[in-house]
């Protein structure tokens, strides 16, 4: 089976739990679990490593980068909270090849006392697409992440993928990238969208009206702000044009920090759907 024909396969209109979806990666033939992979690097936290496909036509290499926390640890989303450490994914120096994108599935809110952590209790995968990175050559990327129990430890490795001569995607690591692929939030839709947004006098509160699917209670918001900023408590209320009104207090900017031209991000889950986008500011 084809990496398109399994993504294809993979990737409803909904999120797809994740369980389903591995459980899918049994029904394949017994090859070696994965034809292109780094070796894991370890630490007390948690290990990771890297998975690359064969390269496509458009010249593109999907892969993800496999993280699993030790029990009881957590690792963290793109925008971590009060105290916690992003995901960086980066191209070994002088590399000719480049991280296009990298992807992040609906995260969890963890309360540690009064801080708020953004990110995952249990392993999690993380799409990435590479730009000129050929199949002949091996492929090192320097994946710094953030694990956390009663501390939080910097997780640094230099993952290495070797060269895959064959050109052919082992159908099991196909489906584990197509498995991440289909946990990233897609952007809006006709039944599920932003329809304006605003900052109040002061900056001290955001207003976004959205367009919520039908039968939706109880939405979960993460709104990305400056580096280093998420605000995830949002007071939910119905809007006169059946829209749904999503209020949220903006803490203290970063000094001297100009609003006009920036893009904010924002990811809103409801029930088993989810829709991630962009809020543009004047």
């Amino acid at each position: 089976m084809s990496f398109s024909r399994l993504f294809q396969a993979l990737c409803p209109t909904r999120l797809t739990p994740f369980a389903a979806i591995l459980g899918m990666l049994f029904m394949l033939p017994a090859l070696p679990l994965m034809a292109a992979s780094s070796d894991w690097a370890v630490n007390e936290g948690g290990r990771m490593r890297l998975i690359l496909l064969p390269e496509g036509a458009d010249g593109l290499r999907q892969g993800a980068l496999v993280i699993e926390p030790s029990p009881g640890w957590i690792t963290y989303w793109k925008e971590p909270g009060d105290v916690g450490i992003p995901p960086a994914i980066k191209p070994a120096p002088g590399a000719s090849y480049t991280v296009d994108s990298i992807g992040f599935p609906v995260p969890k809110v963890l309360m540690s006392g009064d801080m708020i952590d953004v990110g995952y209790d249990h392993a999690v995968t993380l799409p990435i697409t590479l730009k000129n990175a050929p199949d002949t050559a091996s492929v090192t990327l320097n994946a710094f992440v953030g694990v956390c129990q009663n501390i939080c430890i910097p997780f640094q490795a230099d993952l290495t993928v070797p060269p895959d001569t064959g050109g052919v995607s082992d159908p099991a690591a196909a489906a584990l990238v197509a498995a991440a692929l289909a946990q990233i939030p897609p952007g809006p839709s006709e039944e599920f969208h932003i329809v304006d947004h605003k900052l109040r006098p002061g900056v001290k509160e955001l207003v976004v009206r959205a367009v919520l699917p039908e039968g939706s209670t109880a939405p979960k918001v993460f709104v990305s702000g400056p580096s280093g900023h998420v605000f995830v408590n949002a007071e939910v209320t119905a809007g006169t044009s059946g829209e749904t009104i999503l209020t949220m207090p903006i803490g203290k900017l970063p000094k001297k920090y100009k609003l006009a031209g920036k893009r904010w991000g924002i990811l809103i889950v409801s029930a088993d759907r989810a829709m991630e986008t962009t809020l543009a500011f004047d």
